[in-house]
């Protein structure tokens, strides 16, 4: 039975990983800016106590690795609300270790959120804005989904998949009136580094002390003093959504700002030093 609330908010926000860290200040930015949030997560009761009881708000116990428990959700929200306007792809976890020193159990568990449950969640929800036709579905990136970096390359490797899709989706939903934008956060201060969001690959070799053991030692001196401030992050989402035009890409912070330069200077570089072996591949011109 549907049971559309009749009150009127601004837009209706689905947002996935909303029991603490970034999701839960998503959430409380688009409730203070007088939108409707559905606000997703393992404990449901959780985000409820820490956003507090409103009208506007609706906690649905969530596990986007399960199909049944998204489907659930999303017809959870259109029985509330009648219609979901923003999709907040936020879910995920990282993985420090070299490539080497990622088990299988480890690669598969974190393609299971980061990527496989982000399809799932966008899949359920696309129907529900092409009807619309409108809507705009907002994946959360990272610094290292545009530059990769040595210790965290199946993580990386997660983000360049969420981007790769994004870029598709942009493609394919904008003659339908529906946005796509990829988030690229750099390093914030929450809780991302601690064990609650982030696994550390427990096999340990030595060869790569120099690089991704860097890495390892540099995440306890940064975390809690990341440079990135994320109820700022937060603000910012709201202005995106505003928008008229949302980016395809909205990279957050200086720290990434400045590895996209960096990057595209290096690709530049690297192409113009490889281009005639480049295009020595074609067939003859006739």
């Amino acid at each position: 039975m549907t049971t559309h609330t009749t009150l009127q908010f601004k837009r209706v926000w689905f947002i996935t990983g909303a029991t603490r860290g970034l999701g839960a200040l998503m959430a409380k930015a688009a409730l203070a800016d007088g939108n409707a949030v559905v606000a997703t997560g393992r404990n449901a009761s959780a985000i409820v106590e820490r956003l507090g009881e409103s009208p506007a708000l609706l906690a649905v116990p969530l596990d986007v690795t399960d199909e049944a428990q998204v489907r659930a959700a999303v017809d959870a929200a259109i029985d509330r609300f009648g219609r979901i306007d923003v999709l907040i792809n936020n879910a995920g976890f990282g993985l420090l270790a070299a490539v080497e020193e990622s088990s299988d159990s480890e690669v598969r568990r974190i393609y299971e959120t980061n990527v496989f449950g982000l399809l799932s969640v966008t899949r359920a929800v696309l129907p529900t804005m092409r009807k619309q036709r409108s809507g705009h579905i907002i994946n959360l990136s990272s610094i290292v989904g545009y530059q990769a970096a040595a210790g965290v390359g199946v993580y990386s490797s997660t983000k360049f998949a969420v981007e790769g899709i994004t870029e598709a989706l942009h493609a394919e939903l904008k003659p339908l009136g529906i946005h796509a934008t990829m988030i690229e956060p750099g390093f914030f201060r929450t809780d991302f580094l601690d064990a609650s969001s982030l696994a550390v690959g427990a096999d340990v070799i030595d060869d790569y002390a120099e690089s991704s053991g860097k890495l390892r030692e540099l995440a306890v001196v940064i975390n809690h003093n990341q440079p990135g401030d994320p109820e700022r992050l937060a603000t910012a989402v709201v202005a995106l959504v505003d928008a008229k035009t949302p980016p395809l890409r909205l990279p957050l912070g200086t720290d990434t700002l400045k590895a996209i330069a960096g990057k595209n200077a290096y690709v530049a570089t690297e192409t113009e030093a490889w281009k005639t072996l480049s295009a020595s591949t074609d067939f003859p011109a006739e």
